[in-house]
């Protein structure tokens, strides 16, 4: 199975919430998991609001950060060029969306032209939404 791992799937595997119990099949099954540069932006801006916050300590949000860099080094990533952006500047199935759920939708209609048979991971109530409109496989189930 080819993966387009969206950042709140992401997020949740990294933090060890509940959720990626349903998270960490879908990604160790894929073949290939394709995510956007936006997906690093957003973890590693979390990583460091939780240690600011005191949610983590350096250490503990320096071993995250490893792990992700591991994980990631796996993954495809789509730059976040001038297709993707004009795309995420147009309207999408289930708005209203956020600019980042926008760009993350986006990126994802591109990586399908390469990859047909992609499916998302995302916990993202918006984004599952919008991404089952446009005719895509949406997971955890």
């Amino acid at each position: 199975m080819n993966l387009y791992a969206e950042s709140s799937a992401v997020l949740a595997w990294l933090f060890g919430e509940p959720s990626a119990t349903a998270v960490e099949p879908v990604l160790a099954k894929a073949e290939m998991v394709l995510t956007s540069d936006l997906t690093l932006v957003e973890c590693d801006r979390a990583l460091v609001r939780a240690e600011v916050l005191g949610d983590l300590s350096r250490i503990e949000a320096d071993r995250r950060r490893a792990v992700l860099e591991e994980a990631a080094s796996q993954w495809t990533f789509l730059r976040l060029d001038e297709d993707i952006v004009e795309r995420a500047r147009r309207r999408f199935p289930g708005e209203p969306l956020r600019s980042l759920d926008a760009l993350h939708l986006a990126s994802l209609l591109t990586a399908r032209f390469a990859v047909p048979s992609l499916a998302v991971l995302s916990l993202d109530g918006r984004v599952r939404g919008s991404a089952q409109e446009l005719g895509l496989r949406v997971l955890p189930d």
